[in-house]
């Protein structure tokens, strides 16, 4: 049980990190790079069609409903009196192509009952993409 009190010098920690292999294999890969690099660039010259683009802009317009406090739908500002009328009205625009989206903006005091009527009556009349217009948070 005896225990070394004194250091040795064979027993020293080196404190530097030996880099030569290091650059040795940085070398390697640059000299890989280069003499890969032309092969790959050079390809054999090729005259390609060219294509006339005749870009087709199509953008609906988007539905905008509004649903007050009290329940009544508002189709782009113009109250719609019941949900059949707006079905009607729901089926109408829904066979365009491209379909629009639709977009609810309900009060923050409405009942989730009338924002599920909407929803609903767009899901019968076949409306795909349905969505919430919210207002964001206030900066500070």
């Amino acid at each position: 049980m005896g225990m070394s009190l004194g250091s040795s010098d064979e027993d020293e920690v080196i404190g530097t990190i030996n880099t030569t292999p290091l650059v040795d294999v940085m070398l390697v890969l640059l000299i890989i790079f280069l003499i890969t690099i032309p092969v790959v660039t050079h390809t054999i010259p090729v005259k390609l069609p060219s294509e006339t683009d005749q870009p087709y802009v199509t953008k609906p317009e988007n539905i905008n409903l509004a649903v007050n406090k009290q329940g009544d739908i508002f189709w782009n500002e113009q109250l719609v009196p019941n949900t059949t009328q707006l079905l009607a009205r729901l089926k109408q625009v829904a066979v365009a192509v491209p379909q629009p989206e639709l977009h609810i903006r309900g009060d923050q005091r409405t009942k989730y009952e009338y924002i599920g009527k909407v929803i609903l009556t767009a899901q019968r009349a076949g409306i795909a993409k349905i969505g919430f217009i919210t207002e964001p948070p206030p900066r500070q």
